[in-house]
């Protein structure tokens, strides 16, 4: 299965491609989608359409994954962010692909084991589970490649209810690295 996830922004989107097979995760590509400051958002959202239709045509994804908006203090910035995961989320179904969505504390949960973690700790565990060595990764990269990380642990790996991470270790050996 192949996952395109999505870090929406109208300075930066960021994209990551994941291939998910047999309990094993491989980074296909990655990167952001950087747009111009001094244009209107109007073309800003035009360009992230534009660039999204190209890399779903380059990877053909099965799944889409987006991050929900971040409801901070500055209600302009909530909204661009709107503004961006809208035209993301269209781009993906008018390419046919089904679309997930999941809060920010969700994905750090699900990558780092912690709703609270810290952006070195998100790019860490990137890094180490899709064993990327010495490349440099860029912050909304790492992001996007978490939530396709997040919806591949949702979507493909059934999660038991434990009570601690000692019976979660018990129940998931696999999700172990050593």
């Amino acid at each position: 299965m192949i996952i395109l996830g999505i870090d929406p922004g109208t300075r930066i989107t960021g994209y990551g491609v994941i291939r998910y097979s047999n309990n094993s995760f491989l980074r296909v590509a990655s990167g952001s989608i950087n747009l111009p400051s001094d244009k209107p958002i109007p073309y800003r959202l035009e360009i992230i359409y534009n660039e999204l239709g190209k890399i779903i045509k380059r990877h053909k994804p099965d799944e889409f994954a987006i991050e929900t908006a971040f409801y901070g203090k500055n209600v302009q910035s909530a909204m661009k962010i709107g503004y961006a995961r809208g035209v993301s989320i269209l781009c993906a179904l008018h390419n046919n692909i089904p679309t997930s969505e999941y809060s920010p504390r969700e994905v750090k949960k699900s990558v780092v084991g912690k709703g609270s973690a810290s952006k070195d700790q998100v790019l860490y565990m990137i890094k180490t589970l899709l064993n990327i060595k010495s490349e440099k990764i860029k912050v909304d990269e790492s992001d996007a490649l978490a939530i396709a990380l997040c919806h591949a642990f949702r979507k493909n790996i059934p999660i038991k209810k434990t009570k601690d991470w000692k019976a979660f270790i018990e129940a998931y050996p696999e999700r172990v690295i050593e």
